[in-house]
């Protein structure tokens, strides 16, 4: 992701807009949305009666205002927005009848009392809000340092300034209650604003401060994923993945959350299969699943016993079996069903032509006689 103000400049340095994750372009922010009903005049047929808009904040917080008749922002407008303490200042990243959409997926009633948008922020406002961020770093440094010396057992991940500056909310993570009374008292005393501290988990730790997934791409939850569900290791046995924590943990080190995605379509395509534990009656022996390819829609049987032969049958001939096992009749053996499963040489070709992956294996001949002739070479003693 990145606006058009992060291009390069001359001798390749990344130049980079400056705004930490509020591009007012949009395309340097976490959860983007796009509005697809931008050009189309009450899309959902429905008379608006407040005007509300959807404010971008640090990260992927969010929430809904509503917005006097006198204001008319559009995306992107930096605004000054109501706060607890004084006041907050965000950019507007939603407008029209999609901000009904998304109250409407997230569970807000549209009669809800919702904050106000007090103004346009002025060029003073938005510099005290640009001071503020470009301290954000130094003061999560020496939270952290004042957290160490009382000995909290808590990560301080993310500090988040208001607009005025004269409030923070620290982010932290804990693996249980921790007493950080002292903790805002010392907080205070050092940067001379109030504090608000704030317990998140290791998923949402995650989502606010990005990173590479193992896949290569930007993490799912600070790119588009705006709900956590739970994410079991079933999730991993109904793929057929191995159950290796390294490989099936995320940048949380929780499961990861694209195990998911495809669950259902697993689940609903393993309706029509048998159980991984099921047995064939045969009269040349008992058989037994040894694997299952969802895929393909076959299984491999095996006879007790004889472990090395596996016979690959469809999950149609294996459930035609199981029915003729339930009358109490067996069938002669696999063999009349199935075919043999011969390994076979798996080649490898490289797409681009060149490169095998046995050439390591492959002794350097020229190598090897030129290392051999210089150690047929009598040696020379000095006397």
């Amino acid at each position: 992701m990145g606006c058009g103000s992060c291009g390069s400049q001359e001798n390749g340095i990344p130049k980079g807009c400056k705004n930490n994750g509020t591009c007012g372009a949009d395309g340097c922010n976490k959860l983007t949305v796009f509005d697809w009903l931008s050009d189309m005049s009450d899309p959902l047929g429905m008379t608006l009666e407040k005007n509300i808009v959807e404010i971008r904040f640090k990260n992927s917080r969010k929430d809904f205002y509503w917005v006097p008749s006198t204001l008319q922002p559009s995306t992107g407008s930096i605004v000054v927005t109501e706060a607890q303490v004084g006041y907050d200042i965000g950019t507007v990243s939603l407008t029209g009848s999609l901000v009904y959409v998304q109250m409407h997926r997230k569970n807000i009633s549209t009669t809800k009392e919702l904050p106000a948008v007090l103004r346009m922020a002025n060029e003073q406002e938005i510099q005290t809000w640009s001071s503020a961020r470009d301290k954000e770093k130094e003061v999560q440094k020496r939270a952290r340092e004042l957290a160490l010396t009382l000995g909290l057992k808590m990560k301080i991940s993310d500090v988040e300034f208001q607009g005025d500056g004269r409030k923070a909310v620290f982010y932290y993570t804990a693996e249980g209650r921790v007493d950080f009374r002292q903790l805002i008292k010392d907080m205070a005393g050092a940067f001379n604003i109030r504090i608000e501290m704030k317990q998140i988990g290791l998923r949402e730790e995650a989502s606010r401060l990005g990173g590479i997934g193992s896949c290569g791409r930007e993490l799912c939850c600070s790119t588009w994923l705006t709900d956590f569900r739970a994410v079991n290791t079933s999730a991993a046995r109904y793929q057929q993945l191995a159950l290796n924590p390294q490989k099936l943990a995320g940048q949380c080190g929780k499961l990861k959350c694209c195990l998911n995605f495809e669950l259902d379509t697993y689940q609903d395509a393993l309706k029509n299969f048998p159980k991984n534990d099921t047995k064939l009656n045969t009269e040349k022996g008992l058989a037994i699943c040894q694997k299952s390819d969802i895929f393909q829609q076959v299984m491999w049987f095996a006879y007790k016993g004889d472990w090395s032969t596996w016979h690959k049958l469809n999950v149609e001939q294996v459930l035609e079996i199981l029915s003729l096992n339930k009358k109490g009749e067996s069938i002669e053996s696999l063999e009349a069903y199935s075919s043999v499963l011969e390994p076979k040489k798996q080649l490898f070709e490289n797409s681009v032509g060149q490169d095998s992956l046995t050439r390591f294996d492959q002794k350097n001949k020229k190598r090897s006689k030129k290392h051999s002739r210089k150690n047929s070479r009598p040696k020379k003693f000095n006397s």
